[in-house]
C-alpha cells in the first residue's frame, strides 16, 4: 500500500492520521504541492493528492480513501456503526469541508489580495470560535468515541497558528482542551510530517 502524500496539506494529513489510528503501515511518498511526480501520474489522471494505491486500486479523495481504510481496517472503527450515527458523521464532515476546508486552503497558499485572505481568515475563526461550546458535551468531536470527523477537524486547528489565526481563550476553553488532548494523542504525533511539525513553532 502506497499513499502520495502532500507534506503540508490538511486533506493529506487527515488520511496519514486515519492510517496512524489504524496502526496500518503503508510507503509514503511526499510529494509538494504543484510538483510533477512519474508514478503519481502514471495511476491518478488528476495528480491530485492524497492518493492511495492499494494493489490494483487507486483512491484519489481524502474522504474516498478515510472510508475505505476504516472499511479495510476496521479495527478501531472510526465510523459509528448505527446508520443514524454514521450519517450525522458524513454531515458534520460535508459542514466541515463547506465552512472550513477552502477558507484555510486560501490562507494556506496565501496567494492573493489582503482583503480575500483578511475575509477568510475572519470568517474561519469566526465559524471555529461558535463551534467550541460543543466540546464542552463529549471528549470527541460530537462523539464519545475518536472518529473520521475528528481526523478531518484536528489538522485544520492544528494549522491555525500558521495562519495567523489566535482563539480567545476565556470563550473556547472546550475548544482548547479539546485540541491539547488531540494534538498530544500518539497516533496525532506520528501523522506530523516536518513541515507539519514546523507549523507549531
Amino acid at each position: 500500500m502506497t499513499l502520495f502524500s502532500d507534506p503540508r496539506d490538511h486533506y493529506s494529513h487527515r488520511v496519514r492520521l486515519v492510517l496512524a489510528e489504524k496502526g496500518v503501515t503503508v510507503d509514503i511518498i511526499d510529494v509538494a504541492a504543484g510538483k510533477m511526480n512519474e508514478d503519481l501520474a502514471e495511476i491518478n489522471p488528476y495528480g491530485s493528492l492524497p492518493t492511495l494505491a492499494d494493489r490494483d486500486l487507486v483512491l484519489y479523495e481524502a474522504n474516498v480513501i478515510m472510508e475505505y481504510l476504516d472499511e479495510r481496517f476496521p479495527h478501531p472503527p472510526l465510523l459509528p456503526v448505527y446508520p443514524v450515527q454514521r450519517a450525522l458523521s458524513r454531515l458534520w464532515i460535508s459542514r466541515v469541508e463547506k465552512e472550513w476546508s477552502g477558507k484555510l486552503d486560501i490562507l494556506m497558499l496565501g496567494k492573493g489580495r489582503e482583503t480575500v485572505l483578511s475575509k477568510a481568515r475572519k470568517e474561519l475563526r469566526e465559524s471555529i470560535i461558535s463551534i467550541a461550546p460543543i466540546f464542552a458535551e463529549k471528549p470527541f468531536f460530537m462523539n464519545e468515541e475518536f472518529s473520521l470527523v475528528d481526523c478531518c477537524v484536528v489538522p485544520i486547528l492544528w494549522r491555525l497558528k500558521s495562519v495567523d489565526i489566535a482563539l480567545p481563550e476565556r470563550s473556547t476553553r472546550p475548544l482548547l482542551k479539546y485540541m491539547q488532548a488531540m494534538f498530544e494523542r500518539e497516533a496525532f504525533r506520528e501523522s506530523l510530517t516536518e513541515s507539519e511539525m514546523e507549523m507549531q513553532e
